[in-house]
């Protein structure tokens, strides 16, 4: 019996919500074997709560209840956007476009949406098969939609799933139209003001048509296409690790001429189960392992891996002991725009009015490669959707060339509005081309740029602090730091502190305060707080929004003289790095 199991009154009200409402039998027969069992730890993190639609949509593990991925969670979250849509864009046809993953679900999550859309009087754009999540931006863009949805869950493991919104330019939503979503989201309270039942004729199966229009988009990027012509026999080996991938990544390859693309067969099935990784995600080295081992047995040029939605790309690239190593994604996106820059150079495209995007928590390498250049360099708030607003805002006036963040998010060109790993792929292959039409390695290419620009490595320190009193203590740790910022960090001046919270700018030797510019190409108000010393260290605190998490970036830099002092350097500064850490006692 439900009393037996002394669950708090939040959860067991919740489950007697659902054993009462409107749920179907298999619903409540799967909550009772669970009451049954006397599973209480399983029904309280099923149902102590509801499963938060955040600014940006929702994650969470599948299975019954309302802190749980399924039929009704989705279908709570799809009125509510409906609802939203229906009350901003009054007297015209209303619009929207889904895709969905290769993740358990997926296909039922997306026919569920585009039913109850469809029941709001809304028309609706259904992939009749899984794609990546750029491709979607590239739709909505491409249709004309107001919005758009993907049912994914990023590399999360295999027991989530997820549902991420877009608005009308493509990007994820953002202010005001975010909060008001989730205003609306909240307010489906009862499973009864789900429109569940959809109208056929407003949902329209759609295909091949637009993955011929998104791989010409991807083809358009394409900087040098005489170079790939002469370097069409690159060896490259590519992972979808079970993910949308596989549906675009070889076209768009192929389309650019790379003849000699290796796909990792293991992994090529879009399988939700994951069956070959623990993570399905590009920046783990598990991950990357087979791909790894096919390049070392064929003596590949490169190696590439995406995400199951197909917007992170991970690579792989052979050090001069002939060893294969992964790049991090700070790595990963200087090398693609210290090739975007030269290339946009040489091919005369630079005209003044040019620029890159980036967040504060990416290198500074690419703000110095941008400065060099004379290309304008746009920092963000963390969140790709920011990265979306400027290319939006400065649409028509300026021109975007590329840009990226540290966990492994990259776009280039404004055809997407979102991180885009298809793209990406086709980028890198091209870089990776460039570098052996000039004799050298990937390696090569990389020491090249840290002897012209310096050596940047960034360093992540992660620290989870559950519960009320983790999240009172992660609160305490940002008001000491604002209240008694250090003075010194690595042994070097602070010379400055940025507190985007305040969205004030203190010089730390003169203590004169100026304002971080807000607004349109601003920074809006945001927990964070950054430090730059004397010597080009930046530190940064972000608590996390999404898990009970603090994270601290710490970006330091030193010199390469030579390849030969590659790893020494490297070494060198992770040790700096480890020694901040400790210092400012971070663990």
């Amino acid at each position: 019996m439900l009393k037996d199991l002394k669950l708090d009154s939040t959860t067991e009200k919740n489950i007697k919500t659902w054993l009462k409402g409107r749920y179907d039998q298999e619903t409540k027969d799967k909550i009772n074997a669970l009451i049954d069992s006397g599973n209480a730890g399983q029904l309280t993190d099923s149902f102590y709560k509801n499963l938060e639609f955040g600014t940006g949509g929702m994650r969470g593990e599948l299975g019954v209840g309302s802190n749980r991925m399924n039929k009704y969670t989705v279908g709570a979250a799809t009125q509510g956007l409906a609802n939203y849509l229906n009350k901003v864009f009054t007297d015209q046809e209303i619009k929207v476009a889904i895709a969905y993953d290769s993740r358990n679900f997926s296909p039922e999550f997306g026919r569920i949406a585009a039913d109850i859309l469809s029941a709001n009087g809304i028309t609706v754009y259904l992939y009749k098969a899984l794609r990546p999540t750029p491709q979607l931006s590239f739709t909505v863009r491409e249709l004309g939609c107001q919005s758009g949805i993907v049912i994914t869950a990023s590399h999360n493991p295999r027991e989530y799933n997820g549902y991420k919104v877009y608005w009308t330019d493509g990007s994820q939503v953002v202010a005001p139209h975010d909060k008001n979503i989730v205003a609306e989201v909240n307010a489906i309270t009862n499973v009864k003001d789900i429109k569940f039942k959809g109208v056929k004729k407003r949902v329209k199966m759609i295909g091949e048509a637009l993955d011929k229009k998104y791989l010409k988009a991807v083809k358009s990027i394409t900087v040098s296409p005489r170079m790939i012509r002469k370097q069409k026999d690159l060896k490259i080996v590519y992972s979808p690790i079970h993910g949308t991938g596989i549906t675009m990544v070889p076209p768009a390859l192929a389309q650019l001429g790379f003849e000699k693309v290796t796909v990792v067969e293991e992994q090529a099935v879009p399988d939700g189960n994951f069956p070959t990784v623990v993570y399905p995600n590009p920046e783990e080295k598990e991950a990357m392992s087979k791909a790894l081992d096919l390049a070392k047995k064929i003596d590949a040029d490169l190696v590439i891996a995406t995400d199951p939605d197909s917007d992170r790309v991970g690579m792989g690239i052979k050090n001069p002991e002939g060893e294969w190593q992964l790049l991090n994604g700070n790595q990963a996106a200087s090398l693609i725009i210290y090739y975007l820059l030269k290339a946009w150079k040489k091919a005369g495209r630079l005209t003044g009015s040019e620029f890159v995007c980036k967040t504060i928590v990416t290198t500074d390498l690419i703000d110095a490669m941008a400065e060099k250049a004379g290309v304008k360099c746009y920092n963000t708030l963390t969140g790709f959707k920011y990265i979306a607003q400027v290319i939006r805002e400065t649409e028509g006036r300026e021109t975007f060339i590329g840009g990226g963040e540290e966990s492994y998010g990259y776009l280039i060109g404004d055809k997407v509005r979102d991180k885009d790993a298809i793209a990406s792929c086709a980028m890198i292959a091209e870089l990776t081309a460039f570098a052996k039409q000039k004799g050298i390695s990937l390696f090569d290419f990389l020491a090249e740029m840290y002897k012209q620009f310096g050596f940047y490595y960034e360093g992540l320190i992660s620290v989870t602090k559950k519960g009320k009193t983790g999240a009172e203590e992660i609160q305490q740790m940002m008001a000491d730091f604002r209240s008694a910022p250090p003075k010194t960090i690595g042994g070097s001046r602070v010379i400055r502190m940025d507190d985007f919270k305040a969205l004030k700018r203190t010089d730390m030797k003169t203590g004169e305060v100026t304002d971080i510019p807000a607004g349109k190409l601003g920074i809006e108000s945001s927990n964070v707080l950054q430090f730059f010393t004397a010597d080009g260290t930046k530190f940064t605190c972000r608590p996390s929004g999404t898990e009970p998490k603090i994270k601290f970036y710490i970006g330091v830099k030193g010199k390469l003289k030579n390849k030969s002092e590659f790893n020494a350097t490297l070494e060198s500064l992770k040790a700096k790095v480890t020694a901040i850490g400790e210092e400012l006692h971070l663990g």
